[in-house]
């Protein structure tokens, strides 16, 4: 008798779990554009307000937002990005460059970001150990698990040149 797989544990899984809801995702992006007021949100992504309402109070709980209120009469409120809620920018940074190479259609990108002002970004990640590019196949599972990572010194990795 074979017993059944149990479910990987999975941080891909627990992060989806607070933010895999089209809703929920979309209410943090709009909040690094800068729109951080509810009417706001429902208006830019279209989404009923009760679900959006509801998609709020779990990234608040989860900690990637915090509430705070900017009117007492009538009481209003608007959301800001925690430390949690920043370390998604290349989430949304990463599933905008896929959207933009494979849905975008024959009229391009529907909004493209800048960086620093005087180029298009183009989000990549790389190994902070050794600053290349990761790609599919270049990683895999750790045979040493809760490893503390090694930072090497700057000028023990590639130049730029090599990467």
């Amino acid at each position: 008798m074979t017993s059944a797989a149990a479910p990987r544990v999975c941080s891909v899984a627990r992060t989806l779990e607070i933010v895999g809801e089209k809703w929920a995702l979309l209410a943090v992006r709009e909040v690094f554009l800068g729109n951080r007021r509810f009417d706001e949100m429902v208006r830019r992504t279209g989404a009923p307000r009760d679900t959006l309402a509801a998609r709020l109070r779990t990234l608040t709980g989860a900690g990637i937002l915090d509430r705070r209120q900017y009117s007492e009469h009538p009481a209003r409120f608007e959301y800001r990005l925690t430390k949690a809620g920043r370390d998604l920018y290349p989430v949304i940074l990463t599933l905008m460059s896929w959207g933009d190479r494979h849905l975008a259609g024959a009229d391009g990108p529907p909004q493209v970001l800048e960086h620093h002002g005087d180029h298009r970004l183009v989000p990549q990640v790389v190994c902070a150990d050794c600053g290349r590019a990761s790609r599919a196949g270049t990683s895999g599972p750790s045979r040493f698990p809760r490893r503390r990572r090694r930072r090497f010194p700057r000028r023990w990795r590639r130049p730029e040149s090599a990467r």
